[in-house]
């Protein structure tokens, strides 16, 4: 029984969840069916954590709305990605990418906070904005998806999947 409470879970796309977000703003806007992926030098995975700006690539970084004061960051992303439910099941229903440098070794970085808040409420709101990635991470970021929850891709309207080819 110890070892069950010490395991950790795995992360997953935070969907259709019996516990609601409690957070600072609460009630005004549902958390519970979109959740960050984040897309760091060809690699994708769901970092909860970028919920908060707390993700792996963000934690230690002090970041500047101003791109020159990263000359040497890398690129990074954050893709908001909701989950819809219709009759026939859930299924990826809205995604929006959010660029950012990260330079790791002076712990400096650039985003505009702004657009990264606007891009997570066009995909709640089911829109489809994935303009700056690369085909490197939208291979990866299909592959997350397809691997994730293969019966969500398959319920996934065609015009999205065509978006991550």
């Amino acid at each position: 029984m110890e070892e069950e409470k010490k395991m950790k879970k795995p992360l997953a796309l935070n969907v259709i969840a019996g516990a609601k977000h409690k957070g600072f703003g609460a009630g005004s806007i549902d958390l519970n069916n979109v959740s960050p992926v984040i897309i760091d030098q060809g690699e994708a995975y769901i970092d909860i954590g970028a919920m908060h700006a707390k993700s792996k690539v963000e934690k230690m970084i002090r970041f500047s709305p101003d791109k020159e004061t990263v000359p040497n960051g890398r690129q990074c992303w954050i893709v908001w990605v909701a989950v819809d439910r219709d009759e026939e099941g859930s299924f990826y229903g809205g995604m929006a990418a959010c660029e950012m440098l990260i330079d790791t070794e002076a712990k400096r970085g650039w985003k505009i906070l702004a657009d990264h808040v606007n891009r997570m409420d066009a995909a709640m709101k089911r829109r489809v904005l994935l303009d700056g990635l690369g085909d490197e991470e939208k291979k990866a970021l299909r592959e997350l998806l397809q691997s994730h929850n293969a019966e969500w891709w398959e319920r996934t309207p065609e015009e999205i999947k065509a978006e991550l080819m």
